[in-house]
C-alpha cells in the first residue's frame, strides 16, 4: 500500500524548482500557487520589506535626515569656524538653525553677542550628531548652521553699485569646476580686494558648505555672480570701462610687465583645459605668470592668488584696501 506524502515547503520548493525554470511559465505559476508557493514566497518578501522601511519611528528617522526639523527645502548647510562666523555677522545671511557641540559653544555664543543675533539659540548636540546631517567626511569642528541663499546678484547689480570711473577689480572664472578651489579663490579674492567673482551658471559648482568652508568666511564679503554666457557678461563689463587681463600660459606678455589699469577684469581659465578660445577673443590683454622652466602651470586657485596680489600691488595709492 502506498503512503500518500504531504510535501512541507522545503520539500516543495525543492520539488518545483525544476518546473519553475525554463518555458511554460504560466503552467509553473499555476502549480506553484496550488501548493502555495507564490503567496508564500510573496509574504516573505512582504514581511522582510515591511522590517526594513517600517517600524517604531522609521518613518520620522527617515524625514529627519533628510531634512531635520522640517528646515526650508531651498536652503544650506554652512560648518567649520570661520565659514559659520562669516555668516552670522553678515546682515544679509537669513539663519533657520544653529547646531554646536559643548566644546565650541562657548566661541559661538561670544560670536552670537557680537554679531547681534539675539534671535539666534544654538542647538547642543554631538559631534556624531552634526556630522550625519552633514557631506561624510568634512571637517564641520563641531559647528553647523543651516541658512537661507544669499539674494542672487548679476552683472548689471554690479555695476550699480560701483561708481563709474572708479578703480575696481572684478575675477572671471571660465568653467572652474571643483567647489575647493573656488572657495579658494574667493578666499584669495577676499585678501586682496577683489569686490566680485564671476563664474559661468552651467560649468560652475553650487554654493555648498564644502565651497563656504574652503572660501573661509569669504563668501559673505565677496559676491559671486553666476552669469549663462560669459561673453556677454565680459562685454558688458568692457562697455562699462573695464579693462580685461586673461592668464595663459602661451601669451607673450608677463604678468609683471602690464601697466594694470584702474578697472580691471582678471579672467582665469579653469582647472584642465585653461582659457576656452572664445573667452580669449573677449580678453584685451593675455598674460603669463613668471615661472620656472619645466613647470607649465598651477593650480587655478594659486594662479588666481598670484594675479590678484599683483592687481593689488599696482592699485593706486589709496583705492581699494
Amino acid at each position: 500500500m502506498s503512503t500518500l506524502l504531504t510535501p512541507g515547503p522545503a520539500t516543495t520548493a525543492t520539488f518545483l524548482r525544476p518546473l519553475l525554470q525554463g518555458n511554460g511559465q504560466k503552467h509553473h505559476r499555476t502549480v506553484a500557487k496550488a501548493y502555495g508557493i507564490g503567496a508564500g514566497m510573496a509574504r516573505c518578501k512582504q514581511h522582510h520589506s515591511a522590517r526594513k522601511t517600517s517600524g517604531p519611528g522609521a518613518e520620522s528617522a527617515r524625514k529627519s535626515r533628510r531634512n531635520p526639523a522640517g528646515l526650508p527645502a531651498k536652503g544650506l548647510w554652512l560648518f567649520g569656524l570661520h565659514a559659520v562666523n562669516a555668516a552670522l555677522r553678515n546682515p544679509a545671511r537669513v539663519c533657520h538653525r544653529l547646531l554646536v557641540n559643548s566644546r565650541a559653544e562657548g566661541t559661538i555664543r561670544h560670536v552670537l553677542a557680537s554679531a547681534g543675533r539675539p534671535d539666534m539659540v544654538p542647538e547642543i548636540t554631538s559631534r556624531e550628531q552634526i556630522g550625519r546631517i552633514l557631506p561624510e567626511g568634512v571637517v564641520h569642528q563641531g559647528i553647523a548652521l543651516h541658512t537661507a541663499p544669499l539674494p542672487a546678484l548679476h552683472v548689471k547689480d554690479l555695476l550699480k553699485r560701483t561708481a563709474p570711473g572708479s578703480p575696481n577689480t572684478i575675477a572671471v572664472l571660465d568653467q572652474g569646476t571643483d567647489p575647493r578651489n573656488v572657495g579658494a579663490v574667493l578666499r584669495s579674492a577676499a585678501a586682496f580686494g577683489i569686490d566680485a567673482v564671476i563664474v559661468q551658471d552651467r560649468h560652475a559648482p553650487d554654493v555648498t558648505g564644502v565651497l563656504a568652508k574652503a572660501a573661509s568666511g569669504a563668501l559673505e564679503s565677496v559676491a559671486l555672480v553666476r552669469a549663462t554666457n560669459l561673453g556677454r557678461a565680459l562685454q558688458q563689463l568692457k562697455d562699462a570701462g573695464y579693462w580685461t587681463v586673461g592668464l595663459a600660459g602661451d601669451a607673450a606678455l608677463s604678468l609683471t610687465d602690464l601697466d594694470w589699469p584702474d578697472r580691471i577684469v582678471i579672467v582665469l581659465g579653469g582647472e584642465d583645459k585653461g582659457l576656452r578660445r572664445l573667452t580669449r577673443t573677449h580678453c584685451d590683454f593675455l598674460v603669463k605668470i613668471p615661472m620656472y622652466p619645466g613647470m607649465e602651470s598651477l593650480n587655478l586657485s594659486s594662479a588666481a592668488a598670484i594675479a590678484f596680489f599683483e592687481a593689488y600691488r599696482m592699485r593706486p595709492a589709496g583705492a581699494g584696501v
